[in-house]
């Protein structure tokens, strides 16, 4: 891929704001990232295609520990996972979470270290904890009772594996109702408010098998407000002294998850990483000297915070039409490839790129191909007047929850990713063919 010489034509910082910190405008009406044009990439590769600027995934795992320098940072590997973002998250000194065996294997055969992995998952399945044991996995989160037998007959009488706790500690937080994953109400975690989490951590304790390390809580995602962060240091501490003063136990480690809130359209709020980062460590210290315990290690696991302001999804024009009032634009992605805003109603902000258009700036739906009426992709955006069947879309802040959620839907097939970085571009996952689905489809 070539890379761009010639001067960047001056945009303002809130039209780029959403955009990786490599992003330049070198000739009016096209962008490039990483120092690779857009436009170029998307004849490359076609589209769709989702693009990865390298630096900023790196530039924000090293923002999170200047931030955080005496915890434990993990990616949530949820967000997106390849390799590349394996082998980027070990350089930069992360730790993984993950959710599955698939994750897990995909982590340890790109070389990243099992002990720096924790293991998640509301029902884990025989394989994953199999597979988590098989390979050393760090630490295991033990998010229901019956995990607890299930796990020490696995280990074995005299096997040893470190474990933590998943509390919920009954606090709302998070942008929809779907992402609140803090209350008594959801599929997560046990609950401090009816004792089940304290039933669990006694039984753990019975099994010597199991090291408990420590108490994990996830409040949801897309949490833009400190305070949340703060209740939970105190619940989970006050937690922490009651274990203390019924069994002697005092616990190295605290995890409080991620779900730290990003900007996906100009205006919109984000967690401030520095005011968290001073205030969890304040409260953190403040609330066990008052139950005179000591300070236990941080963990934090961000993950749509690294992964999604550094991508962008490239979309062709396919057709518009006006019905009724509404102009729709449709490209060639959709639900399959991106289904958030179909599942939360997420908003977006394509952007035209690839030519310069005078045209006046007009209220449209872009919407993708697949059979839904609910397959938007963003509605009630800006794009100019004039835009075509052909035209080339942007949008930012798509490198989460994006082609980790896609489906095969339609049998489309699901996007490739490529990164790009000091100018050059390269392909990290192919595009998904119609011979991969052909080949998985063995009977007649």
């Amino acid at each position: 891929m070539t890379t761009l010489h010639e001067p960047a034509v001056p945009s303002t910082s809130v039209e780029l704001s959403m955009w990786p910190a490599s992003t330049t405008e070198p000739r009016l009406g096209d962008l490039a990232v990483g120092g690779v044009s857009l436009a170029e990439i998307a004849d490359r590769f076609g589209t769709p295609v989702y693009v990865l600027d390298e630096n900023e995934v790196r530039d924000r795992c090293r923002t999170y520990r200047h931030a955080f320098p005496d915890a434990e940072v993990l990616y949530a590997a949820k967000a997106f996972l390849c390799r590349a973002m394996v082998h980027w998250m070990e350089e930069e000194g992360l730790g993984l979470d993950v959710c599955s065996a698939g994750e897990l294997e995909l982590a340890v055969t790109t070389g990243f270290p099992p002990e720096r992995m924790v293991l998640h998952g509301n029902a884990k399945s025989p394989r994953d904890l199999e597979t988590a044991l098989r390979l050393g996995v760090g630490r295991i989160v033990i998010d229901s009772p019956s995990e607890i037998a299930r796990l020490a007959a696995a280990v074995g009488p005299g096997g040893h594996q470190k474990v933590m706790v998943r509390v919920v500690p009954g606090i709302s937080a998070g942008s929809h109702e779907k992402i609140r994953t803090g209350t008594d109400d959801q599929k997560f975690g046990l609950s401090i408010s009816d004792g089940y989490a304290q039933h669990a951590i006694t039984r753990i304790l019975d099994q010597p098998q199991l090291e408990l390390t420590g108490l994990h809580c996830h409040l949801g995602s897309q949490i833009t407000s400190v305070k949340p962060y703060l209740a939970a240091v105190r619940r989970m501490v006050g937690l922490m002294a009651r274990l203390y003063e019924q069994h002697g136990l005092v616990l190295p480690e605290l995890d409080l998850g991620g779900g730290h809130g990003i900007a996906y359209r100009p205006g919109d709020e984000a967690l401030d990483l520095t005011t968290l980062a001073r205030r969890v460590r304040t409260e953190l210290a403040e609330a066990c000297a008052a139950a005179r315990l000591p300070v236990p290690r941080l963990i934090i696991e961000p993950g749509r915070a690294i992964a999604g302001p550094a991508g962008i999804a490239l979309y062709h024009v396919l057709a518009v039409k006006r019905t009724g009032d509404q102009l729709f634009v449709a490209v060639d992605g959709g639900m399959s490839d991106n289904p958030r805003p179909a599942l939360y109603g997420v908003r977006y902000a394509p952007r035209l790129i690839g030519r310069h258009s005078t045209a006046d700036p007009a209220r449209v739906t872009v919407v993708g191909r697949r059979c839904e009426a609910g397959d938007i992709l963003a509605a009630d955006v800006e794009l100019p007047d004039d835009v075509r069947p052909g035209d080339l879309l942007a949008v930012p802040v798509s490198g989460a929850y994006h082609l980790s959620m896609a489906s095969g839907y339609n049998l489309v097939g699901r996007p490739p990713v490529a990164a790009v970085r000091d100018g050059h571009a390269r392909l990290l996952v192919r595009r998904e063919s119609l011979d991969d689905i052909r080949s998985r489809d063995v009977g007649l």
